[in-house]
């Protein structure tokens, strides 16, 4: 896992080295083990290296029998097999990353789709003149473009582009209010003004500092339902559980889990023990006071119950208000989900315990039917299955549209965005194996009635774990991954009201009596009160430029004090 970032200028002329410079300073936190640059013509590429495969041999740029370069954050989990139908190459190192421009020299633009893993891949093919780049299908990775009159440049991390002098700091206003009525942002177009997404499974080709081309490779199969006996169904779906986990443990450095104690992680609990049969390094985090929805006990029962080592962390009160300008800094691209608290903190917690790689539950909700909005597509009443807007009839169901909207936008735009960023921000490289092409092709194409009864999400998931490891409580309500975050903002809603709503990026938009109504009902609606408090805080840092190390209180009154006549 790693950052990547480059720039290819328009009319020829070389890139300049003090932008490369600036990129490689902005992505460090990407790539602690290492750096390299490499300019060719009018292209330079940036790699930061976070060693997790072939700590030896496999520095970037890597080379292809055309001469094409390859910089990649990613892993390729199907490494071993595509080596084995490629036993006339000669392989230069045991990255698991090389065979794919050796694919890309032998297939070209369509090189990703035989790749097994979570990547975004930059290729300069030096003999054609162009760029091609490369997303994995849920978009796992991130990737980053922007096109002028000068230029086409790309990172992993759009506030690079912002740091390299390349973009300037500031906000679409369409993005600003979807942040604070979806959490997220959703689309090409970032947050950022001028900067896109590369979407999940696309792969765009770059000529003369302009994209000409674009293809995407699809998350989910096509093709109707499969039927099958539920009794196959369990058969399946654990040979498919367990070769993914047993593809996403491969690692030259030491791994772990994050334990929630919920269905998800509790299920990669039992195949990892499975596939490995040593004890599981695990973690987990609960907070100050316990409460409802803190199952960071449970996750430490369930530990010992598969001989687990378990690392439990408490996140307080105190965590909060120091740590929360910190986090909204790392989630450039901005998520106001309260979990990415939580998970910044599991993954400063991995580095700190020698972990440089965690397996994690996301997209088992996704993928087999965990919310309760796909249980609702299955009741017969119209008023209440109502078909998710924008969504083409193409023979799915309406549960499987759903997932599909879904996959396609909350998923990689919140969940996965914030894995990345908590987790990159301490060097940390965080696999999902639930989001797997085999999973995938399994699991969207069972019945409905496998994936979602009218009273549970992920009835096959959970029928399996029930057999396989009894003690996780398989048929327990799901109580989520939710930090008490509106009993810490309720706890001083006098002082916050000042500072948020003298905040210059907040008073343009709600009025003082409008902050004070949702912050002073915190307590019992944490949503819109967190969603001011982290906007609040994400701009002071990526748009005005507030150094983040101060606490709550010490940033919000900078802001205050930059808008001041």
């Amino acid at each position: 896992m790693c950052g990547i970032a480059g720039i290819m200028m328009r009319g020829g002329a070389p890139p300049d080295p003090a932008v490369l410079d600036r990129l490689q300073a902005a992505l460090a936190h990407r790539g602690p083990d290492g750096a390299r640059q490499l300019v060719r013509g009018d292209v330079g590429l940036v790699h930061l290296r976070l060693s997790i495969v072939d700590l030896e041999t496999g520095d970037q740029p890597l080379y292809g029998p055309d001469g094409s370069a390859l910089i990649a954050n990613g892993e390729i989990y199907n490494d071993p097999d595509l080596r084995t139908r490629m036993l006339c190459t000669r392989f230069n190192t045991r990255s698991d990353c090389e065979p794919a421009v050796f694919l890309y020299a032998r297939e070209g633009d369509g090189y990703a789709d035989e790749l097994r893993g979570m990547y975004a891949i930059a290729i300069h093919d030096s003999a054609r003149d162009r760029l091609v780049l490369s997303r994995d299908p849920f978009g796992i990775k991130p990737l980053y473009t922007m096109t002028t009159d000068r230029f086409f440049a790309f990172a992993s991390e759009p506030q690079a582009l912002v740091a390299a002098g390349l973009a300037v700091p500031g906000e679409r206003l369409h993005a600003r209010s979807e942040l604070l009525k979806r959490k997220y942002t959703s689309g090409a177009d970032t947050i950022y003004p001028g900067i896109q997404r590369v979407l999940p499974g696309e792969t765009v080709v770059v000529e003369g500092g302009t994209i000409v081309s674009r293809r995407v490779r699809p998350a989910l199969p096509e093709g109707p339902l499969v039927p099958i006996a539920h009794a196959d169904a369990l058969q399946k779906l654990d040979a498919v559980l367990l070769n993914s986990v047993t593809a996403h443990l491969r690692s030259d450095v030491p791994y772990g889990l994050f334990l929630s104690g919920g269905i998800d992680s509790s299920a990669l609990l039992a195949l990892m023990r499975r596939a490995t049969g040593t004890r599981v390094r695990v973690l987990t985090v609960g907070w100050e006071g316990g409460g409802a929805v803190d199952e960071s006990a449970e996750a430490e029962r369930l530990a010992g119950v598969m001989g687990a080592d378990c690392h439990r962390l408490a996140m307080t009160e105190r965590d909060f208000w120091t740590l929360a300008p910190r986090i909204a800094a790392a989630i450039d691209d901005p998520t106001a989900d309260a979990a990415v608290l939580p998970t910044w903190m599991l993954g400063r917690a991995a580095r700190a315990d020698g972990l440089k790689v965690t397996l994690c539950g996301e997209g088992a909700d996704e993928l087999f039917g965990g919310y309760s909005r796909y249980r609702r597509q299955r009741m017969p009443w119209r008023w209440i299955a109502r078909t998710p807007p924008g969504d083409r009839t193409d023979g799915r169901t309406r549960m499987q549209r759903a997932q599909a909207a879904d996959i396609a936008e909350w998923l990689p735009n919140d969940l996965l965005t914030k894995l990345d960023r908590c987790l990159m921000a301490h060097g940390v490289e965080g696999r999902t194996p639930f989001l797997d092409p085999l999973v995938a092709e399994f699991a969207f194409r069972l019945p409905d009635r496998e994936k979602a009864s009218l009273r549970y999400g992920k009835t096959l998931l959970r029928d399996w774990l029930a057999g396989t490891f009894p003690e996780a409580g398989a048929y327990a309500r799901k109580k989520g991954f939710k930090p008490p975050v509106g009993a810490w903002i309720a706890a001083r809603t006098g002082t916050l009201v000042e500072l948020v709503s003298e905040h210059p990026a907040i008073r343009s938009v709600v009025g003082r009596a409008a902050v004070r109504a949702r912050l002073e009902r915190a307590a019992s609606d944490p949503q819109p009160a967190w969603s001011l408090l982290f906007y609040a805080l994400w701009h002071s840092r990526h748009v005005l430029a507030i150094d983040s190390s101060g606490d709550v209180a010490e940033v919000l009154s900078a802001a205050r004090a930059m808008a001041s006549p």
